[in-house]
């Protein structure tokens, strides 16, 4: 048979990289049948057909049904199979963009506790932070008797109405403006956020008073406080608002008064006095 360019069930499933129960199944239900019956039964398959199972099986890694495959191949002409493929291919970008926003998330799981494993806590200092892609949120809205639960909803949903592709996986966090923290007011945030590679914002990279506690959502005040203290004496003045992120949640802790808080307050160095 070899001679005559055909292949066994076994030699067609091993190359097709498939089963000789599948091949059997697309037999019966007509999906691709044998080019050639041997008079004691065996199947033979002609090379050709290793692109169409190829096509069979990359179209059930879409998923699509066999039903839906058959039509498809039984139906194929020049014309509307350019179509086919045009409307596959953007599921398969679908499919890359799914995976890549994945990839990004747990790129930024993993640093967060890698960040989480090397920092000292409680430190306390003046660093240079590079800016960083992000989405940044509207100004909250607390009128109404409306909570940050409420606010953290509302972000959300508009962010999905402004980016219906982007994956909403990423972590949040809160932002909250200068005014605010200069009155020691840093209850709920102004604003939500949340890094990714795609952000069309930009985090401002510059000076900021970086500094880490442990805690419970919300609870890290007095990290505020010791970061406005050492602001002010060492010569700067709270800039352009600060960040309030949880590197370490729930995603990798039990114990929700526990988490590692990070605060990052925008600075800058105080005029001389004239």
């Amino acid at each position: 048979m070899k001679d005559k360019g055909i292949f066994s069930v076994s030699a067609f499933a091993k190359y097709s990289r498939t089963t000789k129960d599948a091949l059997l199944h697309y037999d019966r239900i007509g999906l691709l049948s044998p080019t050639f019956r041997a008079e004691n039964g065996y199947r033979y398959y002609h090379p050709g057909q290793l692109a169409i199972i190829n096509v069979i099986r990359t179209m059930q890694d879409l998923g699509l049904t066999l039903v839906e495959i058959k039509e498809i191949i039984n139906g194929r002409s020049q014309d509307n199979i350019a179509a086919i493929f045009t409307e596959q291919i953007g599921k398969i970008d679908e499919k890359i963009d799914d995976l890549y926003n994945t990839k990004e998330l747990f790129v930024t799981l993993r640093n967060n506790v890698a960040i989480g494993l090397a920092v000292k806590e409680k430190s306390l200092g003046i660093e240079y932070v590079k800016e960083a892609s992000y989405t940044l949120g509207e100004q909250n809205d607390y009128s109404k008797g409306a909570n940050d639960f409420d606010a953290l909803n509302v972000f959300y949903s508009k962010t999905q109405e402004r980016y219906p592709k982007l994956s909403l996986n990423y972590p949040v966090w809160g932002y909250f403006r200068p005014e605010r923290i200069k009155k020691y007011d840093w209850r709920w945030p102004d604003k939500y956020f949340f890094y990714h590679p795609q952000g069309e914002e930009v985090r401002p990279g510059g000076l900021y008073c970086v500094g880490y506690t442990r805690g419970g959502y919300g609870e890290c005040g007095e990290l505020y406080k010791r970061s406005l203290a050492y602001i002010e004496k060492n010569g700067y003045e709270v800039f352009e608002g600060a960040y309030e992120e949880y590197l370490l949640n729930e995603i990798f802790i039990t114990d929700e008064k526990n988490y590692l808080i990070r605060l990052m307050i925008s600075v800058r160095e105080k005029e001389s006095p004239s």
